[in-house]
């Protein structure tokens, strides 16, 4: 009601009811509404929005004016929380930016808001606000608790923060992903389609996966003598039907979350680890690409998309993997030698085919940090896993198919795009670089500008450094219904194919090859899975980072290895025995980007996740 109202006041309309000019009065005596020549104004010092509340910050969303938001102060919030519809007065700003104070809370979800308890009072876990709580507290310093927001009755007492294994819970609640928790959909999955399969259970099918992997996605065979990839993706498709519970709740989710030790799946345990899975010795549905390639020109000649029943013949890690390829072959089966006899010539095209893809597409170092826990859920060794060779080949093969499979949708389809960085952007980028001390110019397009600085970093020993500000220069990758390219590998058309297990996007991808129809929600389905995509990267952060908190806060006084990731807001990033750790300096004094010092920890909040440290000079 309050909202047609005020719309009402903007456009002049005269049509109230009774009770919108009841309404009306009350806000004429608050000043808030003016009544002149028989006409209603809403007064110019106040505005009528909704909240957005962020990490750092609040914003009204002008309800009258869309393009006329405006910054608050959490003080100034005065009881309204994210979605609220609220009226606002302007306050003075001596920096002339327009700013504004809550004065009246119009209406608003009923919702749980998680809180921890600080010297007596009630303060928001994601962005530390406290609360004007007048109730009476029966908790604890330091508890976590799910409250009302507009009655600050306690739903549920979560447990101290002092419990390592509640900070599972607390990010799942902050990015809503509690459901994930929930009681999961019964599922009874059996092999039993009536139609005719392509039967390849004879090829010497292989997976190539983490040690710890549990979901096999996809399976790999190489005819070395026709030239001929094999890609065989679990068939998911074929047992999570469109508009069922099971596909409700995958969209819902998305994509698989990946916390430290543990996987939240987009499919429950009976699909994601067992018949979904191509898992060795077992016959699975599956979904292939049979792709013939031109050795000479280096070229995809021609591919067959079929559905098919594959038996695995082994499962290997990156590792053992890794080990073939440098030729370090330890003690092997029969069944080894027949995977590893194409194996090896296979990574000789893949890295063929690499090379001629990179004067395109880009090639980045860079490390991604394992936290591996111990049983009572906090830090015992982090684990720097960097791309290797049998990464590579793996990713070669999996490019094959996700272009394939791009190539085969309608022009109105599901793409992973990835556009082209703004002039700004790379701009930056290059001024970023000449500040390092390397000497680097802009070019005549994106491209060449990219290759030039990635040549020059070579002489320096900021090479993986680089590239990480070459990363952060580019634009976000996401799902989208039209075909944009995908900049950063230098294709023309792609799409992801290959984990239907964990990604939403290759499971509708799956069915519209087999139906040959777009989803009429299309646009829908690409904006959702894209925001949850960024959302649990955002969760899994979180969770990781208040890992870190702990671990510095049983670690006060240590010193550690770091170098400068952030000059403008003064971070530094550990490396070493614990690597990834982000620390806020006290006493920085303008060190170069990414220059190593040495570091003192001095203090770590679990909830804020900052740990805080000072140079030792």
């Amino acid at each position: 009601m309050l909202k047609n109202l005020f719309i009402k006041l903007q456009h002049q309309d005269k049509t109230f009811d009774n009770n919108e000019k009841e309404k009306l009065k009350e806000f004429i005596k608050e000043d808030i509404v003016i009544f002149e020549n028989g006409e209603y104004h809403l007064n110019s010092k106040f505005k009528v929005g909704t909240i957005k509340v962020n990490k750092n910050r609040a914003t009204l969303h002008d309800l009258l004016n869309e393009h006329k938001d405006i910054s608050l102060d959490f003080e100034y919030l005065g009881g309204a929380f994210d979605g609220d519809l609220v009226i606002a007065k302007r306050v003075f700003n001596p920096r002339s930016k327009i700013k504004a104070k809550v004065q009246k809370v119009l209406s608003g979800t009923k919702n749980d808001i998680l809180v921890y308890v600080k010297d007596g009072n009630y303060f928001t876990v994601k962005e530390s606000i406290e609360l004007q709580n007048k109730k009476k507290l029966k908790a604890k310093e330091g508890d976590i608790l799910l409250v009302d927001n507009k009655t600050f009755e306690v739903s549920q007492n979560l447990g101290n923060i002092q419990d390592s294994k509640l900070d599972e819970k607390i990010s799942l609640i902050l990015y809503k992903e509690e459901f994930r928790l929930n009681k999961k959909i019964e599922v009874d999955a059996k092999m039993n389609d009536p139609r005719q399969r392509v039967d390849l259970t004879e090829l010497p099918f292989c997976t190539i996966d983490p040690n710890s992997a549990k979901d096999h996605d996809d399976a790999i065979y190489y005819d070395n003598e026709n030239a001929i990839l094999y890609v065989a993706i679990a068939d998911v498709s074929y047992f999570v039907k469109e508009g069922s519970e099971l596909d409700i709740e995958a969209f819902k989710k998305s994509t698989s979350a990946y916390l430290p030790g543990k996987v939240l799946p987009m499919l429950p345990n009976e699909l994601s680890e067992e018949m979904c899975s191509l898992k060795e010795g077992v016959d699975r549905y599956s979904y292939v690409f049979k792709i013939h390639l031109d050795l000479k020109k280096l070229e995809v000649k021609k591919s067959e998309l079929f559905e098919a029943v594959i038996n695995s013949h082994r499962k290997f890690s990156y590792g053992r993997i890794d080990r073939v390829l440098d030729e370090k072959l330890d003690t092997f089966t029969q069944t080894e030698k027949e995977i590893f006899d194409y194996l090896l010539p296979l990574y000789k095209v893949t890295k063929s085919f690499r090379k001629k893809r990179l004067k395109i597409g880009y090639d980045f170092r860079s490390s991604e940090y394992r936290l591996r826990l111990d049983n009572k859920s906090e830090i015992q060794s982090i684990e720097v896993e960097t791309s290797s060779g049998s990464h590579q080949l793996v990713e070669e093969c999996m490019l094959f198919a996700n272009i394939e499979a791009s190539k085969k949708v309608n022009s109105v389809g599901i793409f992973r795009i990835h556009e082209e960085p703004p002039f700004k952007a790379i701009s930056k980028l290059v001024d970023d670089v000449n500040a390092l001390g390397i000497e680097v110019k802009l070019q005549t397009d994106v491209h060449d500008t990219i290759t030039h600085i990635q040549s020059k970093a070579k002489y320096s020993t900021l090479v993986e450094e680089v590239d990480d500000l070459i990363i952060h220069a580019q634009t976000q990758a996401k799902y989208s219904s039209r075909n944009l390219g995908h900049f950063g590998l230098g294709f023309k058309s792609y799409s992801h194919f290959t984990s239907p297990i964990r990604r939403y996007s290759d499971l509708v991808l799956h069915r519209m090859l087999k139906s040959k129809e777009t989803p009429k929600n299309i646009d829908e389905i690409c904006d959702h899975i894209s925001i949850q995509e960024r959302k649990i990267d955002q969760m899994v952060w979180d969770y990781e980072d208040r890992k870190y908190a702990r671990w510095a806060l049983k670690n006060i006084c240590l010193e550690v290895k770091a170098k400068i990731t952030d000059n403008e807001r003064s971070i530094c990033v550990t490396f070493g025995q614990i690597p990834g750790a982000k620390i806020y300096l006290d006493n920085y004094k303008g060190q170069v980007l990414f220059s190593k010092v040495r570091v003192i920890i001095k203090s770590a909040n679990i909830i804020t996740k900052q740990i805080v440290g000072s140079i030792k000079y």
